[in-house]
């Protein structure tokens, strides 16, 4: 975001860098303990990123700016819906990760939808959807959404073309009923190249903290890298619509793409400031009659570290 920083607010923001490094750098160690083989070929196919400290300053102000915007929705009442689609280890989760990281979890919530049980296979498709739609003053990210028809389901076989047919000719109409109803919709995808989502999922393989994250069907979308691209490219060309048009994040840079997407989703939501009650701590009661009990130790939890 532009414009004139607050002399207050960047001394705030020193404040919080300060303070909030060690969460910040928990939360990036996500490079893993890669072979030395690896590693290599890692750095040389990644000119050097942002600054670590550059970027952190640049995050905590797009958060501290998210704060003010799920502050707005919450007051004015509106609805936000965020999809966040893309190549499988493109980023999304990160994304996600870092703008609901200083955020209320009861106005901004993710939504990550297991498969489909068999029962919900024989529901309306966009039904087990529809209960995770926000109400007012709510922000819902879907972590992968209705898409899954026209990307892995289409491309792994669990929908026959009569039902990915049909889904194209229902998306623009059901996110134009969404729209209508209030609620503002907001499309991402995430894209990586071939040879970057390559060198990702061999950086989860020699990672035992990241290995839960490849799955089978992660495994397959490498075989069929190609034909996700030509279902990738008719699903944008079919439901890139006016009230709800795809946004395109570049995540071979993490790094950025973060900051990118953030910045950008900022700028879609139009925030402003909302008043707030003043807060004071109120004066502690003591009742000088009170005597504090002493628990058994074998209550606390051992003290390790």
């Amino acid at each position: 975001m532009d414009g004139q920083k607050d002399p207050h607010e960047m001394d705030w923001l020193e404040a919080e860098l300060a303070d909030t490094l060690d969460e910040d750098y928990e939360l990036e160690m996500s490079e893993p303990a890669l072979s030395l083989e690896i590693r290599k070929i890692y750095e040389k196919a990644h000119p050097p990123s942002l600054e670590r400290k550059d970027y952190f300053r640049k995050l905590l102000f797009l958060q501290s700016e998210l704060i003010k915007m799920h502050d707005w929705v919450k007051y004015s009442g509106e609805k936000v819906v965020v999809l966040f689609e893309g190549r499988d280890s493109a980023g999304k989760g990160g994304v996600i990760k870092r703008i609901t990281q200083r955020l209320n979890p009861r106005v901004c919530r993710v939504v990550a939808l297991p498969a489909p049980s068999e029962r919900e296979k024989t529901q309306w498709y966009f039904q087990r959807y529809v209960p995770h739609l926000p109400a007012a003053g709510e922000i819902v990210l879907f972590d992968r959404s209705w898409y899954n028809r026209a990307g892995v389901e289409r491309v792994m076989g669990f929908a026959d073309e009569g039902q990915v047919e049909q889904f194209f000719e229902d998306v623009p109409e059901f996110e134009r009923m969404l729209v209508r109803s209030g609620i503002r919709v907001i499309k991402y995808w995430f894209s990586i190249t071939d040879e970057e989502q390559q060198m990702r999922f061999l950086m989860r393989i020699h990672d035992p903290l990241k290995q839960w994250k490849l799955s089978p069907m992660d495994l397959q979308s490498r075989v069929r890298w190609e034909d996700y691209t030509l279902a990738k490219e008719e699903m944008m060309a079919r439901t890139n619509i006016p009230e709800a048009p795809w946004y395109i994040v570049p995540g071979n840079d993490k790094k950025r793409a973060r900051l990118n997407c953030i910045d950008h989703l900022l700028s879609m939501i139009p925030y402003e400031p909302v008043p707030h009650e003043e807060v004071a701590l109120p004066e502690r009661k003591y009742n000088p009659e009170y005597e504090r009990s002493v628990l058994p130790p074998e209550l606390y939890v051992p003290s390790k570290y």
